[in-house]
């Protein structure tokens, strides 16, 4: 088993802005959950002119305190990981109250689809869309503060990571987690270019991750390693099901994730799901036809 070193604790309290760092302050969403631990931490960069990350889920009382947490000051930047609703679902109500403009990667990949993704989806933020689009290695300032955006796909192709170069922090939204794993739901997630994005971060000398859910990971790039080691530990786990027999993603996550709560199992099956299609693209697996949910798989011997 990888060692991930998960920090489930995070005391903070819903609604009040706290000092996280020098130049760095936060506030809770209440919107607690198994896919949101203690709930949606907004990051808040500079003091006077600032820059907002993840202004989180469209909930009035939330919304309220967060622009009551930053009166007197202007918001010149509202910086926006992923298209799921715990992150940006009021961004847009936010952005007009406080007058500043949405970055983002895009909207999301099925905001124009018919075909949503299976799961986790219910999730999405459909409707919303960046005022301006943000690319690879964007940054954005401010009085005393300098962020650069990395685009880190994954847990969704539009998904952003925000470097804080000042303080040699990142802002992993939902990539990298301190409390637990994250979710890849494909279609549109995609393990092989989690892997990827994982080993981008690994490769960097951030001191400190600030995941939008969950405590900060003083070691962030330790637990980026783990996560990386954990993934592949799931590849072996799933080989030797398929080994044994079992070959449908209903099996497999009965047979691997008995030990954790049964709510997180259609989480876990879109994780299997998605290092399934990598263990197909690689051929180290085979199925009948495209790789889908309720496909056959088999193993292919070496």
């Amino acid at each position: 088993m990888a060692d991930l070193r998960l920090v489930k604790d995070f005391n903070a309290t819903p609604g009040v802005i706290e000092d996280v760092a020098p130049g760095l302050r936060r506030v809770l969403a209440n919107n607690p959950g198994p896919f949101t631990h203690r709930g949606t931490g907004v990051y808040i960069v500079g003091e006077g002119e600032i820059a907002v990350v993840d202004p989180g889920p469209d909930d009035d009382a939330h919304i309220d305190a967060l622009i009551g947490a930053l009166k007197g000051e202007r918001v010149t930047h509202i910086l926006i990981t992923h298209t799921h609703r715990d992150h940006c679902g009021g961004a847009r109500k936010f952005a007009d109250a406080v007058d500043a403009p949405l970055f983002g990667f895009g909207p999301h990949p099925a905001s124009n689809s018919a075909e949503a993704a299976p799961a986790l989806d219910e999730g999405a933020d459909f409707d919303y869309s960046p005022d301006i689009k943000v690319a690879d290695g964007d940054t954005f300032e401010g009085p005393g503060w300098r962020v650069e955006a990395l685009h880190t796909p994954g847990h969704l192709s539009n998904h952003l990571c925000f470097a804080y170069l000042e303080q040699k922090a990142l802002f992993t939204g939902d990539h990298v987690m301190g409390w637990s794993t994250s979710v890849v739901a494909p279609p549109d997630g995609d393990m092989g270019d989690y892997y990827e994005s994982l080993d981008k971060l690994i490769a960097r000398d951030d001191d400190v991750y600030y995941p939008t859910h969950g405590a900060p990971v003083p070691n962030g790039r330790a637990l980026a390693r783990g996560i990386k080691a954990h993934r592949i530990m799931r590849d072996g786990q799933i080989m030797a099901q398929l080994r044994d027999g079992q070959t449908q993603i209903p099996e497999l996550v009965a047979a691997m994730y008995a030990d954790i709560d049964k709510r997180l199992h259609r989480a876990a099956a879109l994780n299997v799901y998605a290092h399934l299609i990598r263990l197909v693209r690689i051929g180290a697996v085979a199925c009948d036809g495209e790789p889908k949910p309720k496909s056959q798989y088999t193993i292919v011997e070496q």
